[in-house]
This record gives C-alpha cells, sequence and structure tokens, in this order.
C-alpha cells in the first residue's frame, strides 16, 4: 500500500519464524512472558522503533494477558505517532474507549460487529441492528475514527463524517482479511493521511481488492492473501483509471 519500510514486532520466540517468512519486511525480537506473549519490558524498545517510524499497527496476534492489556493502554495514550488498533488491541479498550479522547497522536478502531459489541456494552446483533449508530458511538466515546467492518463497511469521525464503503464480498469474511485492513490503513497513516481519509482509502482499497480477487479467481476460494496480491491493481486502476476494457 506504499509504505516504504515495515518492520514486524513480536515475542522473541517468534522472531525465527519472521525471520524465515517474511523476506522483505524487518523484524524486531521483544521481551516476553514465560507463555510466550509480550511482557511490559518490551515497551522501552516498542518507544524506540516508534522515534524512527512513522505509525504503527497494533493487535492482530497480540494476545489478552495483563501484560499486553497494561502495554497497549499506555502506549496508545502517550505515543505521538498515528496508530491503527484491531483485533486483541480493541480487546483490552473494553471499558476504556473515554481514556483514548487524550490520546496524543490519532487512531483509527477497526472493529468487526463482535468487537464493536464489546467495546460499546452491546451484543453484536445489537451493532447489527443499528451499524450508522454504533459506529458513531464508537467514533464520539472514543475521540477517535472508527471503522465498522461487514457489508458495507462504515467510517465515522468525531467530527459527524460518516462514509459508507460500496467495495467488497463475501470473501472478506475469511480469516486474516481484517488483518490486511490493519495494515493498510497503518500504511496510509505513514504516507500521512490523515486518519479519516487513511480509513476511507483503506477500506475502499481492500473492498476492491477482494473484487478484482474475486473476478479473477471466483469468490468461494479467495482467501486474505489473495486480497493482498491484488492491491498493487487496485492503485494502478485508481491513479490510471480502468483504460481500454
Amino acid at each position: 500500500t506504499g509504505a516504504g519500510l515495515v518492520t514486524v514486532a513480536g515475542p522473541a520466540t517468534l522472531n525465527q519464524y519472521f525471520e524465515v517468512k517474511l523476506t522483505e519486511v524487518m523484524t524486531e525480537p521483544l521481551a516476553e512472558t514465560a507463555e510466550g506473549f509480550l511482557d511490559e519490558a518490551a515497551e522501552d524498545r516498542i518507544r524506540d522503533l516508534l522515534t524512527e517510524r512513522s505509525a504503527l499497527a497494533w493487535g492482530p496476534g497480540l494476545g489478552t494477558t495483563p501484560a499486553t492489556a497494561g502495554l497497549t493502554r499506555r502506549l496508545l495514550s502517550s505515543i505521538d505517532r498515528p496508530a491503527v488498533i484491531d483485533a486483541d488491541g480493541l480487546n483490552h479498550l473494553v471499558d476504556h474507549l473515554p481514556a483514548l479522547r487524550r490520546a496524543a497522536a490519532p487512531l483509527v478502531l477497526t472493529p468487526h460487529p463482535g468487537e464493536a459489541g464489546r467495546l460499546l456494552g452491546a451484543t453484536a446483533r445489537e451493532v447489527q441492528a443499528d451499524r450508522v449508530a454504533a459506529v458513531r458511538s464508537l467514533s464520539r466515546t472514543s475521540g477517535q475514527v472508527a471503522v465498522l467492518k461487514g457489508a458495507r463497511t462504515l467510517v465515522a469521525a468525531p467530527d459527524g463524517r460518516l462514509a459508507v464503503n460500496p467495495t467488497g464480498n463475501a470473501a472478506l469474511a475469511s480469516g486474516g482479511s481484517g488483518d490486511v485492513l490493519t495494515g493498510m490503513i497503518g500504511a496510509f497513516l505513514a504516507q500521512g493521511a490523515e486518519a479519516f481519509e487513511a480509513a476511507c482509502l483503506g477500506v475502499y482499497g481492500h473492498g476492491l481488492a477482494a473484487d478484482l480477487a474475486a473476478d479473477e479467481l471466483g469468490g468461494r476460494g479467495v482467501i486474505a492473501g489473495d486480497v493482498a496480491e491484488f492491491l498493487p491493481a487496485v492503485w494502478r486502476l485508481i491513479e490510471t483509471g480502468p483504460g481500454d476494457g
């Protein structure tokens, strides 16, 4: 999505696997607990890393331990880099949304209906019954941009802006597709996009990549990795237009 350099930071015992699997990505081993989750001792190193990086994507694969909970809340309240928050990063914010109003930099929250329900003290069914009210409530309560994933993904800003995404299909229900979106929004934040703009660009491009993948491969078999593979075609299409045919 245009980020020039990406670093994956995770528990030290996983670093050897990252090194083998992620050819183009830098890796950083961090202090971990005996159970293999990030330890609170990793906080200083994460802050050091952020001094030379433009944005943070936080949450996928994080785990829900007391150490990761404290780490999440302290980082998001104080770092001076924009961040996108997903998955377990969101789970650590249950009952802590209002505290995000005091965050030092813009944040983008990207829950699916189940995560949104936990953040709002509601059920996923209640969220789905009025998705616009739910995403606006998330944004107002947190003072940050909120993305409510699902059919016709919604993006809300605390100033009242609301966007409804027209792209995407059922292939995005496959595991890992939300993590692709997290990376995309993070990449736009790193390139200097304003939080609402970054979220809208990410959501639109994510859905369009799924549409192109389904057209090429057939919707039933499309997985998250396929969506990522079609991103260069999405940006070419957006930047140059469809051309002949």
